[in-house]
C-alpha cells in the first residue's frame, strides 16, 4: 500500500481538514473571511520572499511558499505556482548539464585562485594590518 493510498479517505468520507473547509464554504461570510485570511498570509509570505531576493535570506523559498499558500484558494496562484515549478525544473536541468557544470567548476576554481592571490599579495605588502589601519597606502615605496 502506498502512502497516498494510506492517506486517502474512503470515497464517502472526508478528512477532518476537508470537513472543516467544507463547513466554511457553506457559510458565505466565513468563506470570505477565510479567503481574505489566506490571501493576507500568502501575500505577506510572498512579499517577504520578494524582499529577500534583494536582501539576505531565502527569497525563492519565500516566493514558492507564498504561492503555495495562495494556491490553496486561488486558481491564478495555482497557475503561477505551476509555472514557477516548471521554471525551477528547467533551471535544475540546466545546472546539471555536464558542459555547464564543468564550466562553472573551472570558473569557481579560477575565481578562488585569484581571490587567494589577492589575499596573499595584500599580506605580503601590508602584513596583518587591517586596511583601515594602513598608514601608507603605497606599497611600492
Amino acid at each position: 500500500m502506498t502512502i497516498n493510498e494510506q492517506k486517502a479517505a474512503p470515497p464517502g468520507e472526508l478528512g477532518p481538514l476537508k470537513r472543516f473547509r467544507e463547513s466554511l464554504r457553506r457559510n458565505p461570510v466565513l468563506n470570505t473571511a477565510w479567503r481574505v485570511g489566506v490571501f493576507a498570509v500568502g501575500a505577506t509570505v510572498l512579499a517577504g520572499g520578494l524582499v529577500m531576493m534583494v536582501t539576505p535570506g531565502p527569497g525563492i523559498v519565500g516566493i514558492v511558499l507564498g504561492l503555495a499558500i495562495l494556491a490553496t484558494e486561488f486558481a491564478w496562484a495555482q497557475t503561477a505556482l505551476h509555472r514557477a515549478k516548471s521554471a525551477a525544473e528547467r533551471a535544475k536541468e540546466k545546472a546539471l548539464d555536464p558542459r555547464k557544470r564543468r564550466r562553472n567548476t573551472i570558473l569557481g576554481a579560477t575565481g578562488g585562485v585569484l581571490a587567494g592571490a589577492v589575499v596573499v599579495g595584500y599580506l605580503v605588502a601590508y602584513g596583518f594590518a587591517l586596511p583601515w589601519n594602513v598608514e601608507d597606502l603605497t606599497f611600492w615605496n
